[in-house]
């Protein structure tokens, strides 16, 4: 790497001077709503030319389009679907013309589901146009009906103001897709084809001339709880598809990430065993040349090079998120070391670009920063302050987050995260354990996390455990956790507890759990497997009764939920009874509360009033039990959080004491 400059000293000592600013005429956090609040934006982007920024804007249950200047961040259109819709994914198709899909949100423990819409609108607002609806026939496709396909955007377009290339998949049976790519105008709807994949269940990687060029194929079979999970590559050429790559006969899936401008295409190679590797790929040959490989984390994110040529870092995440620069010779490389170098301890990222690459939108945050905005001009080598995702808090007032790493009493590497209360020296705290949902997929990280930081602002440590199953490690540390909701997982969560105990974290004696979702089954399965380790729990929309999943919600509804269920739980009905909460009710023998969404489709109500009943029935009564109407699997309403949060404090309070009362801020020290 090379030197820093003058004009890279110049750029951290203005960053600094802002950021020490912006603290400086920031509140010190009030109240629970401080916390339980929305932040103020979600993603954002920068328009081609620069002139605009699209920002999208969490409102609860719904999340609307912000189009504001760049110049003075004046709004000049908030862009708002019906029916209680929220805009998903969007893009700058042109200097002055953005695209978004529309999604249902279910709650704050699921990811939302896309209707399959499409929309496009000017900047200010005008030549608004619904290009794709779901369910209805469209009349730019002379009555073809849409309804069963589902769109993705594959490429704006950098070079072409009109168009875009989106990906189509279309169900063929119950057990496959065909894709297809098409091109398609933003102005009137009107596509093209440009190519189908050569068989089902497909996704389709451009090349440098945005034609369809690759093909990563997917299949796996299901027999009596045995999975094998095969990929291939195939690429094309004027002679049709050639299969380049088989995992089954190759032992590695090999898929391609992108193909950038000068016609340099990136992959990845798994082998299903360690995290997968990143690299190039010789497309005559088939030749993956590795360029980065992590033995703990996969790549969480790519940083791209602004004329989006070269990757010129990588970012994994076993514990606090590192960086690797993997082409440092690209000039690129010495801006966001510049970069990071102004915002020492915290995360950096170039989230967006103008189409000349001469001003980036950067986004910083970390365990303390819940996330700020820097419009950084490469003409000026300055960094212009935006805005704060949450201005009410002041970093120097939030609590730290310590990654740690323990080995599991089968020898396994888990990571994890313990939470400290700012001004605490981290010893003998009242603690709460705060396993997350999933459990196959999702995984806590470092970043700065409102719900922890509350529970930290009233005295106590918080806990987080990346168990078997987290996403973030590999295939194989992902599927350690199928078939393991009761025993290996919950193993994982009791050792990591042990950890914080054995070093002095933790109070043994002031130790309570909580979750939603799987967490929420954690939060009643783990004192059952490890009783006495926990005083108190409160379960948070979760699952408690295996068989029920199999029969309510909206994952049994589809054929792809009831493999998963199949895959994650077996088909063993006694297991199913061993694994469920609410079928041993009487050995859980603390204080519990329990909650839930009255709207709920993903673990309806009927899960925690089982579970509720169970604890009645077994003489120990939960302490209270909140089913809220019109929410879902996670509260969106401020109230409604604002409730829940001053109940769950207040419990914990009477049974493990934290230092500051449910509803009033932690003094400054």
């Amino acid at each position: 790497m090379k030197k820093l400059g003058a004009t890279c000293r110049q750029l951290m000592l203005a960053v600094t001077c802002t950021v020490l600013s912006i603290q400086a005429s920031a509140k010190p956090p009030a109240s629970i709503r401080d916390f339980v609040d929305h932040p103020a934006y979600g993603t954002v982007k920068i328009s081609p030319n620069g002139e605009y920024l699209a920002i999208t804007v969490d409102r609860g249950d719904q999340d609307v389009l912000t189009v504001m200047q760049t110049s003075d961040l004046k709004i000049l259109k908030v862009n708002v679907l019906p029916e209680k819709k929220s805009v998903g994914a969007f893009y700058w198709t042109s200097p002055d013309r953005l695209m978004f899909n529309a999604v249902k949100k279910m709650g704050g423990y699921a990811q939302p589901f896309a209707t399959g819409e499409w929309f496009a609108v000017n900047a200010d607002g005008s030549q608004p146009r619904p290009l794709i609806f779901y369910g209805t026939r469209d009349a730019t496709q002379r009555g073809k009906s849409v309804g069963m396909e589902r769109f993705s955007l594959l490429d704006t377009l950098r070079d072409d103001d009109q168009n875009v290339i989106m990906q189509v998949r279309y169900p063929r049976s119950s057990e496959g897709a065909g894709t297809e790519v098409v091109r398609m105008d933003t102005i009137s709807g009107r596509r093209s084809s440009l190519g189908r994949a050569p068989k089902e269940n497909c996704s389709i990687a451009l090349d440098a001339g945005k034609q369809p060029r690759f093909a990563i194929c997917s299949s796996s079979k299901d027999e009596e709880g045995e999975y094998d999970e095969r990929t291939e590559l195939y690429r094309r050429d004027d002679k049709g598809w050639t299969l380049v790559n088989a995992s089954k006969s190759d032992g590695k899936h090999l898929d391609v990430i992108t193909t950038t401008s000068n016609g340099t295409v990136y992959a990845s190679q798994d082998d299903g065993k360690a995290p997968a590797s990143v690299g190039t790929l010789d497309t005559s040959t088939g030749t993956f040349k590795e360029l980065f490989k992590d033995p703990a984390a996969e790549v969480s994110n790519y940083i791209w090079s602004t004329d989006e040529s070269t990757l010129v870092g990588v970012v994994t995440e076993a514990g606090a998120p590192s960086v690797k620069l993997v082409d440092e010779s690209h000039g690129d490389a010495e801006l966001y070391a510049s970069l990071a170098g102004a915002f020492e301890g915290q995360m950096v990222d170039f989230s967006s670009y103008t189409r000349d690459g001469k001003k980036i939108i950067v986004s910083v945050y970390s365990d303390s920063n819940p996330g700020e905005l820097y419009l950084f001009d490469r003409d000026t080598g300055k960094a212009r302050f935006l805005m704060q995702r949450r201005p009410q808090f002041k970093k120097e007032d939030m609590a730290s987050v310590k990654p740690f790493s323990i080995t599991t009493r089968d020898g396994k590497r888990i990571y994890g995260y313990l939470t400290i209360p700012h001004g605490s020296d981290g010893k003998n705290l009242p603690m709460i354990v705060n396993p997350h949902g999933g459990p196959i997929g999702p995984r806590d990280d470092w970043a700065f996390n409102w719900e922890t930081q509350l529970l930290a602002s009233r005295g106590y440590a918080v806990l987080q455990v990346n168990y078997r199953g987290s996403g973030g490690y590999g295939k194989a540390f992902r599927d350690a956790g199928h078939q393991q909701w009761g025993q290996g997982i919950q193993n994982d969560i009791i050792d990591a507890t042990k950890w914080a105990i054995g070093n002095g974290h933790a109070d043994a004696d002031r130790i309570c759990i909580y979750g939603g979702s799987f967490g929420g089954y954690s939060s009643l399965m783990a004192p059952i497997r490890a009783p006495g380790m926990f005083k108190c729990t409160f379960g948070y929309v979760g699952v408690y009764d295996v068989d029920m999943m199999f029969k309510k919600g909206d994952i049994p509804e589809t054929e792809s939920g009831q493999r998963y269920l199949r895959r994650t739980h077996g088909t063993d009905t006694k297991s199913w009874t061993e694994n469920s909460p609410a079928r041993r009710a009487a050995e859980v023998k603390i204080p519990v509360y329990l909650a839930a969404g009255a709207r709920d489709v993903r673990t309806p109500p009927e899960q925690t009033e089982l579970m509720n009943k169970a604890l009645i029935a077994a003489g120990n009564p939960p302490e209270g039990m909140i089913v809220q109407s019109g929410e879902m699997h996670g509260f969106y309403d401020v109230d409604n959080r604002v409730k829940l949060y001053t109940t769950m404090l207040d419990f914990f309070g009477r049974h493990i004491g934290g230092t500051v009362p449910a509803g009033k801020p932690a003094k400054a020290n």
